[in-house]
């Protein structure tokens, strides 16, 4: 028999929220709202992503140290995710979203800031705060899956993530552009931006977001909290955290070593900034279909697309290290990881009760942030000593992990009707 406690829950929400909230136009306008805030966000990502590395090394005295402020955005964001949660428990996910971009448009002042007084621990500090913006931006597509039935819950959180694709394209141009803005002071126009963004966050968030209105769970609210270990022990959640958290360690460890590894293999800088940028565009892109494909197929298929599209990637890259073969791994990386995240962000938000959602949420997105922080900071030290396909290599055992895992979700699911038809 599967645990009682998972077959009352996805009762409950059967029950309860199907359909609900999937056709509300306040519902529909909120997920938007957030599709802006995650573009906006996403796009002070990418100039962190294209800039930090360089600014790093123009600032630090000791070279070697140069890629620490970008791993602090990482840190900072797996440190700062539970408080987060919870913080937004009390205060409500409005006001917390508010919180986060002002302290991300606090980042990037103080980043411009550094830039000018070439204070590389400053610098430290100002990435290390959009870390916290980036903390609780991750809540958006779980802010917008919690305000609808089980059916929209796909389908809202790739909307949000569909704000990343504009990003993923004009991010990295954004950083190029505004870099001389305060010339003849380099980058630090493009920081400047990264506060503009948080300041525009805020604005969006103050005036058109809602929270949603606790209506649409109303009849679940009865049902006491259960521990949190018994929340962790259901094979959904287990197949939830491992799509997220895996998925995303896979992408972080390559993507960190593939502007390094294509330079190492005779391409140019511009080269692996143009791999980075399509590889995002990967990322994001999906999400304009893969609520449709979750519908039309389910979201088992379509993690296991993801995980064999991940899978893929190692293999190309092991093949060959020319660059269409890093174009293409790069972008089968990040389909499959858009695939994983939307099915593993699905699966998330049906695994726990109204009561449960601060720290059954909080779990989940601290282990992905550790585990992204993992694979950012282990990339370069391994790509050093062992070299390219020894990074490709690693991936398999932690995508056989997240396929495994899904699996036994697969089947505990199977069981479950079985005995219910019977």
């Amino acid at each position: 028999m599967p645990p009682p406690a998972a077959s009352s829950t996805a009762s409950s929400f059967a029950a309860t929220q199907t359909g609900s909230g999937h056709s509300d136009p306040h519902n529909r306008r909120a997920a938007r709202v957030l599709a802006v805030c995650q573009a906006l966000y996403t796009s002070s990502v990418s100039i962190d992503l294209t800039l930090t590395g360089l600014v790093g090394y123009t600032l630090a005295d000791d070279k070697a140290l140069a890629t620490l402020p970008f791993s602090l955005i990482t840190v900072a964001a797996a440190l700062t995710t539970i408080f987060a949660s919870f913080l937004m428990a009390r205060i409500g996910r409005r006001a917390g979203f508010m919180l986060g971009a002002g302290v991300g448009a606090l980042g990037g002042a103080v980043s411009v800031w550094a830039i000018f007084h070439h204070s590389f621990w400053a610098f430290c500090a100002g990435t290390a705060t959009v870390g916290v913006f980036q903390a609780f931006a991750q809540y958006y597509r779980l802010a917008a899956a919690d305000a609808v039935g089980i059916e929209g819950k796909s389908r809202a959180i790739s909307t949000v993530l569909t704000g990343g694709v504009v990003a993923a394209v004009c991010g990295p141009l954004l950083a190029a552009w505004s870099k001389d803005w305060l010339a003849p002071v380099a980058f630090a126009g493009s920081y400047a931006l990264v506060t503009g963004f948080g300041l525009v966050s805020i604005a969006m968030l103050a005036l058109l977001y809602r929270d949603a209105a606790p209506s649409a769970n109303a009849a679940v609210t009865h049902e006491p909290a259960r521990p949190l270990s018994e929340i962790v022990r259901q094979p959904i959640f287990a197949a939830a955290l491992a799509n997220n958290a895996l998925g995303y360690a896979v992408m972080m460890f390559v993507m960190t070593a593939t502007p390094i590894a294509a330079v190492a293999c005779g391409h140019t800088i511009g080269d692996g900034a143009a791999i980075i940028q399509w590889h995002l565009v990967g990322m994001f892109a999906p999400s304009l279909f893969s609520a449709g494909l979750i519908r039309r197929f389910g979201v088992l298929p379509v993690i296991g697309a993801g995980i064999v599209l991940s899978a893929l990637c190692g293999v190309l890259a092991l093949r060959s290290t020319d660059l269409p073969h890093f174009y293409a791994a790069l972008a089968c990386l990040g389909v499959g990881w858009n695939f994983m995240f939307v099915g593993g962000s699905t699966l998330l938000a049906q695994s726990y009760r109204p009561s449960e959602r601060a720290k059954t949420q909080a779990t989940s997105e601290f282990t992905t942030f550790a585990f992204s922080a993992l694979g950012s900071l282990f990339a370069g030290q391994l790509l050093a000593r062992f070299g390219w396909a020894t990074i490709n290599a690693a991936i398999f055992p932690l995508l056989g992990m997240a396929a495994l895992a899904t699996l036994a979700y697969a089947w505990s699911r199977k069981r479950q009707l079985a005995v219910g038809v019977s």
